[in-house]
């Protein structure tokens, strides 16, 4: 893969994408890398917000430029933070743990999920920066329930729920390398860790990847047992009336993450949700439905006067994160952009991606005079 060497050069998110293929064994970065079906909304997630055109005011005193906000009970730095991605050892030893420090140090979220390779108490006592858990509903509710019992004694900030999985999205390039759930590797997918020596050490020195956070319910500390207890216990019964108790048990902020409707969204708010996170797994469920920026102003118009309104999917510039504000979300949330700085360079890769991002959006901020994050609104984007 051609592009930057070293994190250093590195001088946007594609950069990072180009240098993590570069670290990763195939089997990982198509996994990290990949969609479902044919791709087409993961692609869309990020082309659709050059559909979306700033209108620049000019002649305001942008010296000084504000990105502090408030999402889900927390005063953040900036309004965009690590969203959940599963087993994040496959792309650096020190996995959740580096992008936990790492979101700390800039001020804002990370998000914590289910299928992390570090346990959720470890992830809480590695960072003092404000947290999120994501959770899914299983079969066996009392998983669910246990869950949240250990997100308080651990003392995260916030919980949110992941709904668009009721199964698992075609993921044709895990098909092929047998990345998926359960994994069953093909002896190619096998013979091409042998190209990633590095990788491989960094594996060993940190030993075998694991699910920690289902190791006793699994029966097991390997990761295929693992993958395929949660295989097993994903719920497509799964209906609005299971997540009312979920929210009670937890009692405190609380987002709904799926959300492509303002129908949904108004059940959200109807079940006690304190926010909506506007998503569609990045692409990697249900090919062919809207862009994240495209379903975001029903969304808003619906329910921004009762809940937070968070964005999620295909964000890559500080620019995409100008126009989500300014078609009314409160924050928005990054995946494959702090992975890919993680598979690039551990913890600093992380710190790398997001600074890109912020130092892009206070930018943007400056050159469409934009003076806080208040001063943010629809006039500032046209579609033409």
């Amino acid at each position: 893969m051609k592009g930057p060497r070293k994190l250093s050069e590195c001088h946007n998110i594609m950069d990072l994408r180009a240098l993590a293929g570069r670290r990763l064994p195939s089997p990982i970065f198509h996994y990290l890398d990949g969609a479902a079906d044919d791709e087409v909304t993961a692609r869309d997630n990020t082309a659709a917000f050059e559909r979306e055109k700033l209108i620049p005011r000019y002649l305001i005193d942008v010296a000084k430029v504000s990105t502090i906000t408030r999402i889900l009970g927390q005063e953040v730095a900036w309004p965009v933070f690590c969203s959940p991605t599963g087993s994040s050892r496959f792309y650096h030893p020190e996995g959740e743990l580096a992008v936990a420090r790492a979101a700390a140090k800039a001020g804002t979220f990370y998000s914590l999920s289910t299928m992390s390779s570090h346990s959720l108490e470890d992830v809480a006592a590695a960072s003092a920066g404000p947290k999120m858990f994501q959770l899914y509903v299983f079969k066996d509710r009392g998983v669910t329930r246990e869950m949240i019992d250990r997100c308080k004694q651990a003392g995260f900030q916030a919980l949110c729920l992941t709904i668009d999985v009721p199964v698992r999205g075609k993921r044709e390039r895990e098909l092929r390398s047998g990345m998926g759930v359960p994994m069953k590797l093909s002896a190619r997918s096998v013979a091409s860790f042998a190209l990633r020596p590095r990788w491989v050490a960094g594996w060993l020195n940190k030993g075998p990847l694991s699910l920690p956070n289902f190791a006793a319910r699994a029966g097991s500390d390997r990761l295929v047992p693992q993958t395929r207890f949660v295989a097993e216990q994903l719920d497509p019964s799964v209906a609005w009336d299971d997540v009312g108790e979920m929210i009670e048990r937890w009692g405190g902020p609380f987002a709904i993450k799926g959300i492509l409707s303002a129908p949904d969204a108004k059940r959200a708010q109807t079940v006690g949700a304190t926010a909506v996170i506007v998503s569609n797994h990045g692409g990697r469920q249900l090919d062919g439905v809207p862009a994240t920026i495209e379903a975001l102003p029903d969304i808003v118009d619906a329910v921004a006067d009762k809940l937070e309104v968070i964005l999620d999917g295909g964000v890559r510039r500080g620019t995409h994160v100008l126009k989500a504000l300014a078609l009314g979300a409160k924050a928005c949330t990054v995946g494959r952009p702090y992975l890919y700085g993680l598979a690039a360079g551990g913890e600093a890769g992380v710190a790398k991606a997001l600074n890109i991002l912020r130092t892009e959006l206070v930018r943007a901020m400056q050159l469409t005079g934009c003076t806080s994050i208040r001063t943010i609104d629809r006039a500032l984007v046209r579609r033409f």
